[in-house]
């Protein structure tokens, strides 16, 4: 027999609901002027008696909250909602491209190990595999050089020495037994420190970190050691992935060292173009990849979205956040990317979509969207379209799509905030080097005034906003901007499309400035095939600091 509901509770306020407050059993007040106040947060304005009315649930919902405090939450804990850039008819694509695989070269050992400091990925890795320079004595070299450069850059939170010549004396027994893993065995690395390592201390560049130790390797790690690269040091980031400052100080740009290197993959950025380790693992929510590579003036790949698993990195922007190579030229960073990519079980939002190395192509007939107005007259950077175009490129004006991009970064800033709650209600938040408005603390504190209906409403547009770039992407095949152009920015780390970042020339101080190119999700192959056959054609990044 079907039981008889009970009674539904009275709808008689149980706490009063006037002007002097409604308590809560912990002694907590709540009034309707702070009601008021708190609805002006979210633009809206409601009568006296409807205030009065909701009085008793807001002050439910404070119990509520406080009862879901009650359980701490470790930051690798993912919350049960998310993002896909792959949504029904957003049009996929073949991650393949006509062309045949970059050789190795074939080079001699030189007199001086120093003149391999900024070497690309396939030279060493043809010196390893023909037994002209061993792995320890390549392990060796970029310790050295990174030791080196330190004290000017600050771009090291720890070396991880003892482990990276154990792993280097293993690789070269692999040799003498016949076993080549490919072109990353025996190449030495960094890795931005919010990476967790077994053995090491995992910062988060933030003072309230400073002798964190996580006990797992990052899916990142692991993959590069089965592949044979060596890890040899964990490199800064700004404070909980923003900016170039940590607890240690301010990373430098080695092009100038009274400048900062940018962030958040400061030390990845300044090590890499210093030729203190010939890759560097970096990450992105919004461009902590690309703005750090643009003051440097490295080759980087931000892959798509779900491209690699985030599992045993910091998490500050679940559906954000991605992880990428940072390197000499194109074609190294997408060597570490096909690598690094793929689904491993712990990181739902990960494709098992293939992500293959570039390859050899022709970039004659290629289709490359220019943004309206993104190439203003005057500026230097337009000196890669002339480049393109003698390349036999062709060249489409198209229309970025028009939204409140940077209003939607609520999703940023909630979910960050989300991700530091604990930091924030601790008080630790105070530690942290920076304290000024821009700086996390008060952006932290800022976020708890965002409406939950608000943040949801971001990610709706969210979703109309990834329809419309496949879009503009329909008709070509990638799009070019000058580097950190901050409206493609933010457009492309919210839908999540891959972009590959790299030197296009230098100002009269010698610094250099970049371009980015962005593609069509999932197809880095593509993408970096194409920018490594204009990188061939010029030697910008073959040109380095002097330090």
């Amino acid at each position: 027999m079907k039981e008889t509901p009970p009674e539904p509770a009275s709808a008689e306020p149980a706490l009063p609901a006037t002007g002097e407050g409604a308590s809560t059993p912990e002694g907590a007040a709540l009034t309707p002027e702070q009601v008021s106040a708190a609805l002006a947060v979210a633009g809206l304005e409601f009568t006296e008696d409807e205030i009065n009315q909701l009085l008793p649930g807001a002050l439910e919902n404070l119990r509520n909250y406080e009862e879901l405090r009650r359980r701490s939450l470790p930051n690798e804990l993912i919350p049960a909602l998310g993002f896909t850039p792959r949504l029904p008819g957003v049009r996929g694509v073949t991650p393949s491209v006509a062309g045949s695989p970059v050789p190795l070269p074939e080079v001699a050992r030189p007199a001086d190990l120093r003149e391999l400091h900024f070497a690309d990925i396939p030279t060493l890795a043809s010196l390893i595999r023909r037994r002209e320079v061993s792995c320890v004595e390549l392990t060796e070299l970029f310790i050295a050089r990174l030791r080196a450069l330190d004290p000017t850059l600050h771009c090291v939170i720890s070396f991880t020495e003892e482990r990276a010549l154990a792993r280097a004396r293993d690789l070269d027994a692999e040799l003498d037994e016949g076993r080549w893993r490919g072109p990353l065995h025996g190449i030495p690395y960094g890795a931005k420190d919010l990476f967790s390592v077994r053995g090491t201390r995992t910062t988060w560049g933030a003072r309230p970190f400073v002798e964190q130790e996580i006990d797992v390797d990052a899916t990142v790690i692991e993959r590069l050691d089965e592949a044979g690269a060596i890890l040899i040091a964990k490199l800064t980031l700004g404070a909980l992935a923003m900016g170039d400052i940590w607890y240690g100080g301010k990373t430098r740009n080695p092009w100038n060292p009274e400048q900062g290197s940018s962030g958040s993959s400061a030390g990845s950025a300044s090590a890499v173009a210093a030729g203190g380790v010939p890759f560097a693992l970096g990450t992105e929510t919004l461009g902590s990849i690309v703005s750090p590579s643009r003051r440097c003036g490295n080759s980087s790949i931000r892959p798509t979205f779900g491209r690699v698993s985030r599992h045993g990195a910091m998490a500050l922007c679940w559906t954000m956040d991605k992880i990428g190579p940072m390197a000499r030229t194109i074609h190294d960073a997408s060597l570490v990317l096909s690598a690094i990519a793929g689904p491993d079980g712990k990181d739902p939002t990960v494709s098992a979509t293939p992500c293959p190395p570039a390859v050899e192509m022709e970039p004659k007939g290629v289709r490359v969207g220019v943004p309206v107005g993104a190439f203003r007259d005057g500026m230097p950077h337009a000196s890669v379209l002339e480049e393109l175009e003698s390349l036999g490129v062709e060249l489409v004006e198209i229309e970025l799509p028009d939204f409140p991009v940077w209003e939607m970064m609520v999703i940023l800033h909630a979910e960050a905030a989300a991700a530091f709650d604990e930091l924030t209600r601790s008080d630790l938040d105070d530690t942290l080097t920076e304290q000024g408005p821009q700086a996390w603390p008060n952006l932290f504190r800022v976020a708890r005034l965002i409406p939950a209906v608000e943040y949801i409403r971001a990610n709706r547009l969210r979703t109309a906003l990834c329809r419309e770039m496949d879009q503009v992407l329909a008709g070509v095949d990638l799009l070019v901007v000058p580097g950190g152009e901050g409206r493609s920015l933010g457009i492309t780390n919210l839908t999540g499309h891959p972009c590959a970042v790299a030197p296009c020339g230098f100002r009269e101080d010698g610094r250099p400035y970049s371009a980015t190119f962005i593609g069509h999700l999932e197809d880095e192959a593509r993408l970096a095939s194409f920018v490594a056959a204009w990188q061939r054609s010029t030697e910008y990044h073959w040109r380095h600091p002097k330090l």
